[in-house]
């Protein structure tokens, strides 16, 4: 028990710290012309956020309603506290962001160190909120369930997990569509026809742009993070639960205390930064990157120490350590493949046209998923070796316990990227975008390792799932046969993964609906409005912040529904065996196809602005004319499709896991 108040006490100090940091960040100087930017677009986040919150709570309110007949007012209650939780991770996120990105702006007018401070501080924000709710929430639902309606654990926290990815999947995708359809759309436009810079004012999509960064790449994420360290925890749990006998309730505290020691590592590492970038110049790159080493070293020391007088069982700290050793690598991985010789290799082949820059993104992205997927492997085979299916379970749990670094550093780069808009828009001198590009374009590496952490995480989650799935009480009743040779298990591997192909044409498809409205209505508007080419008047972003709004939200509804709806369909056609293929089939070709298309976007995005800091003929090239090209085929497959899949595969297992023995029974 005094573990569990000490990860209430972890969580609520973490709250203090955010809460503070956003009363800094809020008392921070700003110019006028510059605030009245960043007002806009805090205005349109907020909008697009209230619209979204229209269609998504009746759908959590309609579920919660028939999970109460169906389980009980407890897992009705459980679900509701992860939903909640999910969007307030987000929401605090977003408003925290849409401050920091113009005080960013006004800061990067005196220094580059200043502009890093205040944009790694919105970051932290971000991520010390998305670890804070969650720790809180499991303490709370775990301390509620077990003394007042004395449930298993297991049932506790999957009705907790079932709520924060259900809002997460609605929140990635009709964010990551809101902010890709504005981005390709203005590029498409912009740059390529009207041959204006990136984030001109005189652009009508350029606030849409920015608010979709909020909305998709800070909000979404947030949501996207917080579902997957829950599910991380949920699949440890629920194999503890099958696993450990009479020591559940000891493991489970120790899982509990273990994530408490993950997000108190990232208070401490992250505390000590902003304090280096105050008292002197910092390198951004340096910084950024090393946020994650170093949390990440000393949560292995407090594993070791929780492994030790906890459960005296160094076999957990073994697998648990090679989780996040493996979520670093992957770091490193995504690192070079979105920021190194590929990047390069990219902007050189713009030279040759578009579709030798498209071809070589594609190419450098599959390739991609060789290093990430062995290591994956390594990693399961040792755990496996260490101590079982759990040790896996662990290794995917490991991979999160630093998440409050990894968000830190993922929100940063929106932030960053917003601040660049909004120089350009408020007319700041070129000093003060350049400085901003230089922290954007960490960003973009940083956004793309967040990323990596999540899809790794999520393989090993996934996993376990798959095996909780297997070892149900009411399956192995019925001795149901999982072999290869049964052919409705091929059709449900089949099947899943078929889905991730399917739910990332929907999202994409959604995306390019949306980005033919936003391109038509740039084009009328700059046909139209006399003078806005001349900067003589002003365009209006309100009907393109509409658009966006407008396709996000119908869009998202079908993507979301691929991950509850398939479970049912086939066990009703085809049987239990069939969901278990389709968990599996889910697995296997959507943490691949997501890798893919999370390493590709950040590539080509990065060769962009490689090309733009004046190599391989710089702005204005017909070389920076392709990069663009690959750029913008690259925004949805690494901003809404990609991410969105780590989502995806543990929802349709969670949704198996919990509605499939009800139909069993």
């Amino acid at each position: 028990m005094i573990s569990i108040l000490f990860c209430l006490l972890i969580g609520i100090f973490g709250l203090m710290f955010v809460f503070l940091s956003a009363l800094e960040i809020d008392r921070l100087p700003s110019a006028p012309e510059i605030e009245e930017i960043g007002l806009i677009i805090r205005r349109g986040a907020l909008a697009y956020l209230k619209s979204q919150y229209k269609i998504m709570i009746p759908f959590v309110l309609l579920v919660a309603f028939t999970a109460s007949f169906l389980f009980g007012i407890h897992y009705s209650l459980f679900f509701l506290l992860g939903s909640f939780f999910s969007i307030t991770s987000g929401f605090v996120g977003m408003l925290i962001s849409t401050r920091a990105n113009y005080k960013t702006t006004h800061a990067a007018r005196d220094s580059i160190t200043k502009a890093l401070y205040v944009s790694f501080s919105g970051g932290a924000g971000m991520g010390i909120i998305t670890c804070s709710l969650g720790i809180i929430g499991i303490a709370c639902a775990y301390l509620t369930g077990r003394f007042l309606f004395h449930l298993p654990p297991s049932e506790i926290i999957i009705a907790y997990s079932f709520g924060a990815s259900s809002v997460a999947l609605f929140a990635r995708v009709g964010g990551g569509i809101y902010t890709k359809a504005a981005d390709v759309g203005a590029d498409l436009v912009g740059k390529l026809e009207a041959n204006i810079p990136e984030d001109d004012p005189r652009n009508p999509a350029v606030i849409a742009d920015n608010v979709g960064d909020n909305v998709g790449d800070v909000a979404g994420m947030g949501a996207d993070l917080f579902e997957s360290y829950v599910s991380a925890i949920y699949g440890s749990i629920a194999l503890i639960a099958i696993l450990k006998g009479n020591a559940v309730n000891q493991y489970i505290e120790f899982v509990i205390s273990l994530i408490a020691v993950g997000l108190l590592s990232s208070l401490v590492v992250i505390l000590i930064s902003r304090w280096i970038m105050r008292i002197k110049d910092a390198k951004p790159n340096q910084m950024i990157k090393n946020l994650g080493i170093y949390s990440s070293l000393l949560c292995i020391l407090g594993t070791f120490l929780l492994s030790y007088l906890m459960i005296h069982d160094l076999k957990t700290f073994i697998t648990a350590s090679v989780g996040i050793a493996c979520g670093s690598i992957i770091g490193f991985i995504t690192d070079y493949y979105t920021s190194s010789k590929p990047v390069a290799k990219i902007a050189q082949s713009a030279m040759s046209g578009s579709a030798t820059t498209i071809l070589s993104g594609i190419s450098f992205g599959m390739e991609s998923t060789g290093l990430t997927i062995l290591l994956i492997c390594v990693s399961i085979g040792i755990n496996y070796a260490v101590l079982g299916i759990l040790g896996i379970a662990f290794g995917g749990l490991g991979m999160l316990l630093t998440v409050a670094s990894t968000v830190s550093i993922d929100a940063y780069g929106p932030i960053s990227d917003n601040a660049g808009g909004i120089a350009e828009m408020s007319h700041q001198k070129e000093e003060v975008r350049n400085r901003t590009d230089v922290l954007d374009s960490i960003g973009n590496t940083t956004a793309a390792i967040g990323k990596g952490f999540a899809i790794g995480s999520a393989a090993l989650t996934a996993l376990t799932l798959f095996y909780t799935f297997t070892n149900l009480e009411i399956v192995k009743i019925r001795s149901v046969d999982f072999s290869l040779n049964n052919s409705n298990l091929i059709i449900g591997l089949l099947i899943g993964g078929m889905l991730p192909f399917l739910f990332s044409a929907l999202t994409i498809n959604a995306v390019t609906k949306t980005a033919n409205l936003m391109v038509a209505e740039v084009r009328r508007q700059f046909k139209t409005i006399v003078g806005l080419l001349e900067g003589k008047n002003v365009p209006d972003y309100n009907k393109c912040i509409a658009i966006s709004t407008k396709g996000a939200l119908q869009g998202m509804i079908l993507p979301t529904l691929t991950g509850i709806i398939p479970p049912f369909v086939l066990y009703y056609t085809a049987g239990i065996e069939a969901v278990a293929g389709l968990i599996a089939g889910s697995l296997l070709s959507g943490v691949m196809l997501a890798i893919f298309m999370s390493n590709s976007g950040g590539a080509w995005d990065n060769a962009k602005k490689l090309i733009e800091s004046g190599k391989y003929g710089g702005k204005g090239s017909s070389a920076h004319m392709a990069s663009i090209t690959g750029d913008t085929v690259g925004d949805p497959l690494k901003d809404t499709a990609g991410p969105s899949l780590n989502i995806l595969i543990k929802l349709i297992s969670i949704v198996s896991l919990t509605f499939i023995p009800l139909l069993l029974r």
